[in-house]
């Protein structure tokens, strides 16, 4: 974990200043879900995805 932590402290100087703030923001949202056990609740960005897929797929019948 604390190479993570490094990597986030060596990106957010890195990256311009409102990307890093959208981080921040996101990170500071997923720490208050995950203090309610509340982030099964969200979904993951794959799984959205394969559904769009699955949406934009052509009809095999």
């Amino acid at each position: 974990m604390d190479a993570l932590v490094q990597e986030l402290d060596i990106k957010l100087r890195q990256w311009q200043p409102d990307i890093a703030q959208q981080v921040r923001q996101c990170l500071a949202e997923i720490i208050e879900l995950a203090d309610q056990d509340a982030l099964d609740v969200l979904r993951s960005r794959v799984v959205e995805q394969e559904v769009l897929d699955l949406i934009d797929e052509p009809e095999t019948w």
